[in-house]
């Protein structure tokens, strides 16, 4: 119950919160109770922090700088935000796959492609990638999309795309099933919206790129990060149960065409050119 409302001991305004169902992330991976050999994540942050001298956080005063100044003031500890650092372009080279998937990107009219990738971590569930998909399909916008089917070897659930959506999509939408180079995709001018989980990395490069994001929460701190987005709009978190997490095609249909064509959206196409 506590994590659902902002902390009284945040000093100003914010809607930032978790939801009921991003707390499951938290307890379920983040804060899991030890086992032998296992040491939870939470416990090597706190021990990390109360022996540090210094807490160098990567991000800037002008993303956060309300936040930066409460963890110095909680922590009793100066704090150096470094920057956002975002990776250098000019270290990738022009593969076959790059030329590949650049042949493709520029096929499509400038701001008319959703770039759909959710990283290496986070995989949705089959009924989430099925209204995901579906979704896609429903809003008729073009769409590059960077698709894991398993977080690894390891990973002997894979999920697969509704049947027959490739093909319904085909003359719209690409499915990549190997890596890619983010950035460089980030960077082309077909790229008008950025479907993603909201992790720090991608929050930098879209702001970077100037593309605005619609959101799906799968992991830890990423409902707090949307909650951000959310309040500097330049991002729009896909509508979602508030118990389960669930959500529709209907849903991510509407929101991907409001953040990349309704007047309504027009504010988060602008505020994240703003920002960058």
């Amino acid at each position: 119950k506590d994590f659902l409302t902002p902390p009284k001991w945040v000093p100003f305004e914010t809607p930032v919160a978790f939801r009921l169902f991003e707390c499951r992330f938290i307890f379920n991976g983040f804060m899991m109770e030890p086992t032998e050999g296992n040491v939870p994540d939470v416990h090597r942050i706190r021990g990390v922090l109360d022996g540090c001298d210094v807490i160098a956080v990567r991000s800037c005063y002008e993303y956060e700088a309300e936040w930066l100044g409460l963890i110095q003031d909680l922590h009793r500890k100066p704090v150096l935000p470094v920057g956002v650092l975002p990776p250098k372009e000019d270290k990738f080279k022009d593969t076959d796959t790059w030329l590949s998937i650049k042949k493709w990107l520029d096929s499509r009219f400038t701001n008319s492609v959703v770039y759909v990738a959710f990283g290496s971590e986070a995989k949705p569930s089959q009924t989430e990638l099925n209204e995901i998909a579906l979704g896609l399909e429903l809003s008729g916008l073009p769409f590059f999309w960077v698709l894991k089917t398993r977080r690894g070897p390891w990973d002997t659930e894979p999920v697969e795309l509704p049947e027959g959506f490739e093909e319904r999509t085909a003359d719209r939408g690409m499915v990549w099933r190997s890596w890619a180079e983010q950035l460089r995709i980030l960077s082309h001018g077909s790229i008008g919206l950025v479907l993603t989980h909201p992790g720090w990395g991608t929050i930098i490069e879209a702001i970077r790129f100037a593309k605005p994001m619609a959101m799906l929460v799968f992991l830890y701190d990423q409902g707090l990060n949307a909650r951000v987005v959310e309040e500097k709009k330049i991002g729009y978190m896909i509508p979602r149960d508030d118990s389960e997490g669930l959500f529709t095609r209907e849903s991510v249909a509407k929101s991907l065409k409001l953040v990349m064509e309704d007047d309504e959206g027009k504010v988060y196409r602008e505020n994240v050119k703003e920002m960058k």
